[in-house]
């Protein structure tokens, strides 16, 4: 066809001559899109040196569809786009001057062009920037689908065909990104992704298990912040599992608590394999060791046996409680067929939950509701009520859960997370993401600290130097718990009074009727107590003791009595990490600051610059002599090696090692994996099958290796606290896990020659193989 109309600069002539084959391209396509036609990149030549010598760019529509030959048409086929077009350029590398010459030109075409307006869709212009890339990248890590990454792109960039590539050229782009990131494969890209958080922040914990095969089986981690948040709020922990993560159907354990401001704080988590004795005897030995040994005062969980078992070897001196949801939902499982109309049973179950709050009440209400029904043989309520001390009110008046009952906090943790996971994401997808759950709950804790300070806190009564005294004091949240108790006090009355030398009993109950609590004050230390024992189970005062303090002229709220996890700051302290070094949550705190400050300056001149050629070309070249001055500096500053050291160890590794206590390398071979639902079956060529055999031949290879040169040592099953492999900033230690399950716990095996523990693994694989 006609070209003449690009016979200004920027169209293709015979005599041309490039520095290298790559501006020879660039030409070329620039021309193809003004043209709005496709450049395909045909065959070279090479000599003995690697030197391209020739080189010919094609339309992407030349030669033509190979025909089928076959007897079968084939179910699938793709409509034809070649039409045997001869447009085309051809360089020739030119000895004398060692450029490249253009030496056969083709113009016409032999099918109708692009539009203009298409022409962003053909293949050789489209292509993802590095800083489109970049973004990308960002909108993935904030959960933006991938329609919603593209779009917000071109209203950035003044519509879809300013963008650059297409939605798929995007799908591309990001598979690609999270093939690279597994290319050590699952567990090392997770080993990886352990590293590098410890690299910013060395109070960064994790740490895994290891099975007898060397396969990771539990993981745990935490971060700087969570080990914050359980100095200043971990005496009451709730912990759940209910949430499976991901295809292979792992329970997600997460340990949860709340803040001053009843809000959602997270303290670890655990992938786990199973959820049986000896798991979560590890995952929580391995939690406290995470925290310096400290035990939580209380721990909820759900009604599960191996997880209350663990706990009492574990942490023998927390109060173990059981969440009410739970125990709800699975009295209506075991007894629904009881359900009648107009039944009372789930009033009377409800009472003994919640309301009753004498032991004796509680008894008889129980027994009432047992005989009423015919539930005297009901294994599942009996063995309820012998557990009673760990969900009934009456048993846990005097225990401290700060006003907690249920892990409803780990079920709305699950909901949030539900809203970012993916059943089909892997482990590196899911740390991102989990971390992305774990951000927007400590950003909701920075709103309510603005909100602490922006606004007044709202008291009733103003003129009440108790109530101005609290307002001051506690958080917002709890302050207006606390001025509900205290206008509960001003409706009570004393019924009696009875004087002593130090003490004084009061008996105080509501106007208009209810309990009578009996209020006992001491003279000495102004100290008191109250029989409904709210103080001890929720840190806040009744207002049968505020109506006490009211009436002995005490009108402000004694400092013994004030939780400091309640009041506004909380935080006040430090913390300090089991390396006894103190634990920054954000190291990195002054380069978000700066990076704030940076980012809308250059996207403005961006935006500006982008609307004219000129500024555009101004803008980049000073964008590149800046990028080459700001390189130059950071290679002097103290963070470039850490980074480049970082980066070394991420490219020239090909392989995990985990380091036992007896300084032998143990290689982790992958993440033992747990059959989740039904997959559908995906045909292989026999190219992969012949990649599949060769990976098992060096597998094999290197687990022959590892038995030959490692002598692993026996521990007994029972030693809990130090089984696996764990890994901190200093160390990482693994132990293989032996058959001897009857021996005493924290008993370790003596010493056996190599033949006779490979005889015990081999013994062990087929006793499995067997069952």
């Amino acid at each position: 066809m006609d070209c003449s109309k690009l016979a200004e600069d920027g169209t293709p002539g015979l005599g041309m001559e490039f520095n290298s084959g790559e501006d020879a391209y660039k030409f070329y396509n620039k021309y193809a899109f003004k043209m709005s036609f496709s450049v395909r990149k045909d065959y070279l030549n090479k000599d003995k040196d690697g030197v391209t010598t020739s080189r010919r760019y094609s339309c992407c529509k030349e030669g033509v569809k190979r025909k089928y030959e076959g007897d079968v048409m084939p179910k699938r086929t793709r409509a034809p786009t070649k039409t045997g077009c001869g447009a085309k350029m051809v360089i020739v590398l030119f000895r004398g001057t060692m450029k490249y010459r253009v030496h056969d030109l083709v113009l016409e075409h032999n099918h109708e062009l692009h539009i203009a307006q298409c022409a962003h869709m053909m293949s050789s212009q489209r292509k993802v920037s590095e800083a489109q890339g970049f973004q990308a990248e960002i909108s993935e890590d904030a959960g933006l689908s991938l329609k919603q990454s593209h779009e917000l792109m071109g209203k950035e960039t003044g519509g879809m065909g300013n963008v650059g590539y297409t939605r798929e050229d995007l799908k591309r782009y990001l598979r690609t990104r999270r093939e690279r990131s597994l290319k050590y494969g699952e567990a090392g890209s997770m080993l990886n992704y352990f590293q590098e958080q410890t690299l910013e922040n060395p109070s960064f914990f994790h740490a895994v298990q290891l099975d007898c095969e060397e396969q990771i089986t539990n993981i745990f981690w935490a971060d700087a912040g969570m080990l914050i948040d359980y100095k200043f709020f971990g005496d009451v922990v709730t912990f759940d599992t209910t949430y499976k993560t991901n295809k292979e159907y792992r329970p997600l354990g997460v340990f949860v608590g709340f803040n001053q401001h009843r809000q959602i704080v997270i303290f670890g988590a655990a992938l786990m394999y199973d959820e049986t004795i000896d798991s979560f005897k590890w995952v929580f030995g391995t939690f406290l060791e995470a925290m310096c040994g400290k035990r939580p005062s209380t721990i909820l969980t759900d009604q599960d046996h191996a997880m209350a078992a663990a706990l009492s070897v574990v942490m023998p001196e927390t109060f173990h409680g059981l969440c009410t949801f739970h125990i709800r939902r699975n009295f209506m499982k075991h007894l629904g067929n009881h359900y009648k109309e107009n039944s009372d049973l789930p009033y009377m179950f409800g009472a003994c939950m919640y309301e009753l709050e004498e032991v004796e009440q509680f008894n008889r209400v129980w027994e009432a509701m047992v005989k009423k029904h015919n539930l005297e043989n009901n294994e599942w309520l009996s063995g309820l009520y012998k557990i009673r001390d760990k969900w009934a009110r009456c048993m846990m008046k005097e225990r401290w859960t700060a006003g907690m009952r249920s892990t409803q906090l780990s079920e709305s943790l699950n909901a949030a997370i539900k809203n970012h996971l993916k059943l089909d994401h892997d482990l590196v997808q899911f740390f991102r993401h989990f971390n992305r759950v774990v951000d927007e709950k400590r950003h909701n804790e920075l709103i309510a600290e603005y909100e602490m300070r922006q606004k007044l806190p709202m008291v009733g009564l103003r003129q009440t130097p108790m109530l101005v005294h609290a307002s001051e004091t506690y958080s917002p949240t709890v302050f207006v718990a606390f001025q509900n108790e205290y206008g509960e006090s001003t409706a009570m009355v004393i019924l009696r009074q009875q004087d002593a030398a130090m003490f004084v009993e009061f008996a105080v109950m509501r106007y208009d009727g209810g309990p009578e609590r009996i209020v006992v004050f001491n003279r000495n230390d102004l100290s008191v107590y109250c029989s409904c024992k709210k103080y001890e189970n929720e840190g806040i005062l009744c207002g049968h003791a505020l109506k006490v303090f009211d009436t002995v002229g005490i009108k402000i709220i004694p400092p013994e009595y004030i939780k400091r996890r309640s009041t506004k700051r909380a935080r006040a302290g430090d913390c300090f990490d089991r390396r006894e070094q103190e634990v920054v949550a954000d190291p990195k705190v002054m380069i978000s600051t700066r990076y704030r400050e940076l980012a809308p300056a250059m996207i403005k001149v961006a935006t500006r610059a982008a609307i004219s050629e000129d500024t555009s070309k101004v803008v980049i070249t000073v964008i590149s002599d800046l990028s080459k001055r700001v390189e130059l500096l950071l290679s002097k500053s103290e963070e470039q090696p850490l980074q480049n050291q970082k980066n070394l160890n991420m490219e020239e590794r090909d392989k995990i090692e985990i380091v036992n206590e007896m300084g032998e390398a143990v290689v982790a071979r992958g993440i033992k994996k747990r059959g989740g639902g039904k997959k559908s079956r995906v045909m292989q060529s026999w190219v992969d099958k012949f990649d599949r055999v060769k990976r098992k031949s060096r597998l094999s290879r290197t687990t022959q290796t590892t038995v030959s040169e490692s002598e692993p040592t026996s521990v007994s099953f029972e030693e809990y606290m130090f089984m696996g492999c764990r890994s901190s900033t200093d160390s990482v230690s693994t132990h293989s896990m032996s058959q001897t399950v009857n021996d005493p716990p924290n008993v370790v095996a003596p010493d056996i020659d190599k033949s006779q523990t490979l005889s015990n693994h081999a013994n062990y694989v087929v006793n499995v193989c067997s069952l």
